[in-house]
């Protein structure tokens, strides 16, 4: 019989990070394989979208890494 414990709200945390952090590695190669493909701008706007969505995903990570951070008071 196979039990498994529920997961920390900690636990989640950090695999939902490895998922934005995954996401955002993934728009980086998506924008350089852009620029690549069409390096004279005739993509631009879907260039901006995307550096908007790494953007987000950066804040989003950001406040993910700091809720998961302690405290230390020095």
């Amino acid at each position: 019989m196979n039990v498994s414990s529920p997961m920390s709200h900690e636990d989640i945390a950090r695999a939902r990070l490895e998922v934005l952090r995954r996401e955002h590695r993934d728009l980086d190669e998506a924008i350089e394989a852009l620029r690549e493909k069409a390096p004279g701008g005739s993509a631009q706007l879907t260039l901006q979208r995307l550096k908007k969505q790494k953007l987000l995903l950066k804040d989003r990570i950001a406040r993910l890494e700091d809720e998961l951070t302690p405290d230390i008071i020095a």
